[in-house]
């Protein structure tokens, strides 16, 4: 599959070879990343908790990677490891990830988002062969005053629930370690790093399992024969396929790795508008794929807040990275559904054949990335 699809091409051949470190690699997108990593001829390393939940995507895959269980607020042990293994590129996507348990713990929330993203970044400092990081933070480090327009990378930062709080915070710690120590203006003199960030939208797939996320709560609901209730039918997402941001983090590492000091900036990797839809038509779209999905759309008061209103403008991706979706919707929740079908009917799991997709559909839309 992989010489067929012609993976090693893909961001300009810039991964292969490349020692490439990914935190969160035990996490939802961050085991899609090492496969697709690995499947471009990367050399993987990761570091990240054990898997959060069983089943779990990084123990269904194979990826071809030297990995160490490590929390990220041991910053000795990280950068040991980082040190270790010298890679040329890390991107850090370990996080507490959820809203509703940010609530129930905020103090592991903003310690693992801020003074983990703080260890990444001093670990890099330390270690003399990296030359690019891209910080994954979300789009709900924007102040969210619930407008009808998306945000744009300049708009403030801030946060309700301290989910959100805490990746404006890395955001801010993002951009203060950019100033103070990865300053562009001296980039290639008093230092060789290149530090971004990338913001998404809520991203779905196959191979969640996390607690409190909408399409494993539906469809491990279907695989029981049991109804879900759906919390907020009602609020609007900037839904989107893992591998779309993915493709988008893999962008800017691609530039940051060529030494392109301007891109050293945060991004924002969303999809579409028409894809920027409610609750309750996911939920009823899911359903019309899978037909075990039976949804509850009855009130609970309370539910705690969470937005209810959230786009990106992603013009800037578009415009200079040449960065787009490469998959609507309807593609989107089709690739998703199919995949938990065919695991819990099947055992089959599709990684490989989606991210094969991907690149061939992303080859008809021709973004920069897959020329």
């Amino acid at each position: 599959m992989e010489d067929m699809v012609g993976f090693d091409s893909l961001f300009g051949g810039i991964y292969k070879g490349r020692r490439v470190l990914v935190t969160g690699h035990t996490g939802f997108k961050g085991s899609w990343l090492v496969r697709w990593l690995d499947l471009m001829g990367a050399e993987v390393y990761a570091y990240a908790l054990p898997p959060a939940t069983t089943p779990n995507h990084i123990s269904l895959i194979k990826v071809r990677m030297q990995e160490k269980t490590g929390d990220l607020r041991d910053g000795d042990t990280l950068k040991a490891f980082v040190r270790d293994v010298r890679p040329d590129i890390v991107f850090h996507l370990a996080a507490q990830a959820l809203v509703r348990p940010s609530y129930q713990d905020p103090v592991e929330t903003f310690s693992t988002n801020i003074m983990g993203t703080l260890h990444v970044f001093e670990a890099c400092r330390a270690t003399d062969s990296v030359r690019a990081i891209v910080n994954v933070t979300s789009d709900k480090c924007y102040e969210n005053k619930e407008w009808i327009w998306g945000y744009r990378e300049n708009d403030r930062m801030g946060g309700y629930d301290p989910y959100s709080a805490s990746k404006g915070m890395a955001e801010l710690l993002t951009a203060s370690y950019r100033n103070s120590f990865f300053n562009t203006a001296h980039y290639g003199t008093a230092h060789h790093v290149l530090l971004a960030s990338g913001r998404a939208g809520n991203v779905i797939g196959g191979g969640d399992w996390a607690t409190d996320r909408l399409i494993p709560d539906v469809v491990k609901a279907a695989h029981t024969g049991r109804s879900v209730h759906i919390r907020s039918p009602q609020a609007t997402r900037p839904w989107q396929h893992v591998l779309e941001p993915l493709s988008g983090y893999l962008h800017l590492g691609w530039k940051l790795l060529e030494g392109q000091a301007a891109f050293a900036e945060g991004w924002n990797f969303g999809p579409g508008m028409d894809s920027n839809i409610s609750v309750r038509h996911i939920v009823e779209r899911a359903a019309d794929i899978w037909d075990a999905i039976t949804p509850d759309f009855s009130d609970n008061p309370a539910n705690l807040h969470e937005a209810n209103l959230l786009m990106l403008d992603c013009s800037k991706a578009h415009k200079r990275l040449h960065w787009r979706p490469v998959w609507d919707m309807d593609t989107t929740l089709r690739k998703t559904i199919n995949w938990y079908k065919d695991y819990y009917q099947k055992g089959v799991i599709r990684t490989d054949n989606d991210i094969a997709d991907y690149v061939r559909d992303a080859r008809k839309v021709k973004p920069e990335w897959a020329r």
